[in-house]
């Protein structure tokens, strides 16, 4: 379908030509080098020549770059809710997002792992403006979120978006990964924007927009890293917020956030894949006659499965005593972990600049303070 060429990914039919546009680029070396690093050039290179579709490139080769990550700078990943799939089905997961490509690879590569189908996943175009990004993000079914629009733009684009999405998700039998908001979170306060609802809700011909929230199968997914690489890149964001400033991204700021992601080290990774919300559906339509407060409830519905089902790590629980100079959760990590932490801390931050530190901290604890609005035992 030519209306939505603008942000869909590649066409099977499209793969072979794509790869071979890119097959000589110095980052598809460096790629494949990192994933397969006994492997000669030559041979990687034949095998993509014989390319000729997403799942063989994200099988063969994705799939493959994601077990070396998980390899060389992580301590490993652990998974949870899985089995509440059914194969051959697709799902709309609803995601908490913290890194820019693992969200949505780690979580492919255990859909993949299952036999359950995977995502096309949204990416925001401002993340893929070199060409070979765009084209690596296109080969692995992704599709674009234009940003930087005028009201009037954003309107057609997120139309265009919800219809697209709609299309994947009941026409074409494809699973839909989405962030609950834009951007990746960096205070470590993960909350649902509603306008993400409404602009799923956008394609929508029910007369109740919940019910066509049910036919899409909404799955919250939270997913939580022990260290997160990129945390101290956050920063800057966060002091101009505290600041009351407009934050202006550094030219290849994306770009060195997407590389530390993917190589800094992160320890421990958990992903939590929740059930489909649909009772709930029912019992918000209930309760609220105004079709405002029903979208606002199912965000909250959301946020409350994606906070209760995160895990949390040592470094979390490290945080915030710290950060609130107690020994409240000093049962749940070893003095090694509480050193490696007040180490990282050293070296990421300088201690004479308060508000940087509060930051640091509060997006490591974050996570403790809104689990603990559904749980005060852990």
């Amino acid at each position: 379908m030519q209306k939505f060429d603008s942000i869909r990914p590649f066409y099977d039919t499209e793969v072979n030509d794509a790869l071979s546009d890119v097959i000589q680029h110095p980052m598809m070396k460096a790629l494949m080098n990192f994933s397969f690093p006994d492997v000669a050039d030559e041979v990687w290179k034949e095998q993509l020549k014989r390319t000729h579709s997403i799942r063989d490139f994200q099988c063969n080769f994705i799939y493959q770059s994601a077990r070396k990550i998980l390899e060389k700078s992580s301590e490993g990943l652990t998974t949870s809710g899985f089995e509440h799939l059914e194969k051959n089905t697709s799902y709309l997961f609803i995601s908490n997002h913290r890194d820019i490509l693992l969200d949505t690879t780690l979580l492919n590569a255990t859909l993949f792992e299952h036999g359950l189908v995977m995502t096309a996943s949204a990416i925001g175009d401002n993340l893929v403006k070199k060409s070979f990004l765009k084209i690596l993000a296109k080969l692995n079914r992704n599709f674009l979120v234009l940003r930087g629009l005028s009201p009037r733009e954003m309107l057609q684009s997120s139309k265009l978006l919800s219809e697209y999405i709609k299309q994947l998700l009941l026409h074409e039998n494809r699973s839909v990964w989405i962030a609950q908001r834009e951007g990746r979170t960096k205070d470590g306060n993960d909350a649902t924007n509603p306008g993400v609802l409404k602009m799923l809700g956008m394609a929508s011909e029910d007369k109740n927009v919940m019910e066509y929230f049910k036919k899409i199968k909404i799955v919250p997914v939270s997913i939580s890293y022990e260290y997160d690489p990129t945390d101290v890149l956050k920063m800057p964001q966060l002091m101009a917020e505290a600041n009351n400033e407009i934050y202006v991204k550094e030219k290849n700021e994306d770009f060195q956030n997407i590389l530390s992601g993917v190589l800094g080290q992160k320890k421990r990774i958990h992903i939590h894949i929740g059930k489909v919300i649909d009772s709930e559906i029912d019992t918000i339509v209930a309760n609220e006659e105004n079709a405002n407060k029903q979208v606002l409830a199912l965000a909250q519905t959301i946020d409350d499965a994606i906070l209760t089902n995160y895990k949390l790590w040592p470094t979390n629980f490290i945080a915030y005593d710290i950060l609130h100079k107690t020994n409240q959760y000093s049962h749940l990590y070893t003095e090694n972990e509480k050193s490696l932490f007040e180490r990282r801390l050293e070296m990421r931050i300088d201690h004479d600049n308060p508000v940087l530190l509060e930051g640091f901290l509060s997006m490591y604890s974050n996570p403790v303070v809104n689990k603990l609005k559904y749980t005060d035992a852990f």
